[in-house]
């Protein structure tokens, strides 16, 4: 489920998974995908000090009225928007313990990308990470270090209902080692990676 963070531009923002059997992140109104993005953030560990660091991830841009409702494709009374199609695909478990982030749901991007392509468009999505503040910008959403860092802990932990049987992707894996092993100030102190 996506969650709120506060972004320092814009207030509270909704980011994170919206079904379990998929590994797309939104950001409000960009999505984009959870492998993209540790990647992404796998690259910006390995890099050393630098002022700013600039990386583009492909995502897609939904207008508001195209997404859909949430809450009514899970408890199955509307099936609207993308976030619709996607739950006739992929419905919520009706027994709540199946309620977790499937750690292989990245094998089903070809059929998310086939359904998103009729609600967005396509975009590049920019991640800037700025050592002289510490702020981060993605798209056009700029947090703290400590909002940033809530984010990337959301994915270490699968979102709301966390990882089936606890175990992660790679990609997530990955994604916790290059940070920890990073000699980049900007992740200095960053000691979360807990549950």
């Amino acid at each position: 489920m996506p969650l709120s963070f506060e972004s320092v531009n814009f207030g509270n923002i909704a980011f994170g998974f919206f079904n379990i059997k998929i590994d797309l992140l939104l950001l409000e109104q960009h999505f984009f995908f959870a492998s993209d993005f540790c990647n992404c953030i796998s690259k910006l560990a390995k890099i050393d000090n630098v002022q700013s660091f600039n990386f583009v991830i492909n995502g897609y841009f939904i207008p508001y009225e195209k997404i859909g409702d949430l809450m009514g494709a899970i408890h199955k009374i509307r099936y609207s928007g993308f976030i619709g199609e996607v739950y006739k695909i992929f419905p919520f478990p009706d027994d709540l313990k199946n309620f977790k982030q499937d750690p292989e749901g990245f094998k089903n991007r070809e059929v998310v990308e086939n359904l998103i392509k009729n609600f967005g468009v396509k975009e590049d999505i920019k991640i800037i990470l700025l050592n002289s503040s510490g702020y981060t910008h993605i798209a056009e959403y700029e947090f703290t270090k400590e909002s940033f860092f809530e984010l990337l802990n959301y994915v270490w932990l699968g979102g709301m209902p966390r990882w089936k049987g606890g175990r992660r992707p790679d990609y997530v894996l990955k994604m916790k080692e290059d940070i920890l092993n990073s000699k980049n100030e900007f992740f200095k102190g960053i000691g979360f990676f807990n549950g």
